[in-house]
């Protein structure tokens, strides 16, 4: 890795040192210059575990990319600062599906010594900005309100803000097994009951709220709520996230026709449901 490549790319010019106060300024300028996305799953591009695939993805495309490409390059650049950091396996959703789900999120644990451990995680999209303990607690951050609690069996769980659109992921402190990321990568980028192979994602942290683009519906989520808009043309699309996720896809477009029909069952089975509930 070119360190001083990725500082130019988050636009980070502090100091570098294995402390909390540069872990933090590091993750807020991560989320705030890259935006999570799969565009490359939904263009049919396989994606890999390896963090210097991301390197070369983000930081000399000038992409994004899903949590183990967001979090193998920001493990990547941390250790090569110095800091002692820990791949996790992360299962998000876990508390709605079950065990099926764990290596569905790569989680960061950041040991700083004196100054205690730390989860990191530039990759959940829409959750944290800044790296938080690993210890019960329950508070705001930037006005969202989030939740680390144990679960028992060795396991944590972090509950995201209520305008999350993952409500939670778990995770056990322990190293994660390469294979099992590797695997579950794969399974989510190609299985077509996957979410990421059926709906096209993009989040990004952009002036004080977190924008998030699903299909064709374009949210800006606050503290005080959400606004949100329907996209209408493929010309759209390449244009809001050239313009608010700073992705530069114009190859994007030829989606267009997937977004609409993806669009178009998700709503018919919402209508479905709420015909089927009690008046």
């Amino acid at each position: 890795m070119d360190l001083s490549a990725y500082l130019d790319r988050i636009g980070y010019a502090g100091p570098v040192r294995p402390d909390s106060a540069t872990l933090k300024a590091l993750h807020r300028a991560h989320l705030k210059a890259i935006s999570y996305e799969n565009l490359d799953v939904q263009l049919g591009r396989r994606v890999t575990t390896d963090p210097a695939d991301a390197y070369d993805k983000i930081v000399r495309r000038g992409r994004g990319g899903w949590c183990y490409e967001m979090n193998g390059l920001f493990g990547w650049a941390l250790d090569q600062i110095g800091f002692s950091v820990m791949r996790m396996a992360g299962a998000a959703n876990r508390e709605l599906l079950g065990d099926l789900l764990i290596g569905n999120h790569l989680v960061l644990l950041v040991d700083l010594g004196a100054e205690g451990r730390w989860i990191a995680d530039v990759g959940f999209g829409d959750g944290s900005i800044d790296p938080f303990p690993l210890a019960a607690w329950s508070g705001e951050i930037e006005g969202f309100a989030f939740r680390l609690e144990p679960m028992g069996g060795g396991w944590w769980r972090f509950h995201n803000h209520p305008y999350g659109w993952a409500k939670s992921f778990d995770f056990q402190v322990q190293p994660a097994d390469p294979a099992l990321l590797a695997g579950r990568c794969d399974w989510l980028q190609f299985a077509p009951e996957s979410s990421f192979v059926l709906n096209l994602v993009a989040q990004r942290f952009r002036n004080g709220a977190i924008l998030q683009l699903r299909g064709r519906v374009f949210r800006q989520v606050t503290p005080d709520g959400v606004t949100q808009r329907t996209l209408d043309s493929a010309d759209e699309l390449v244009a809001v996230l050239k313009d608010d996720f700073g992705l530069d896809v114009p190859e994007v477009a030829d989606l267009w026709p997937k977004v609409v029909a993806r669009h178009e069952a998700v709503m018919a089975e919402a209508a479905a449901k709420a015909a089927a509930e009690p008046a």
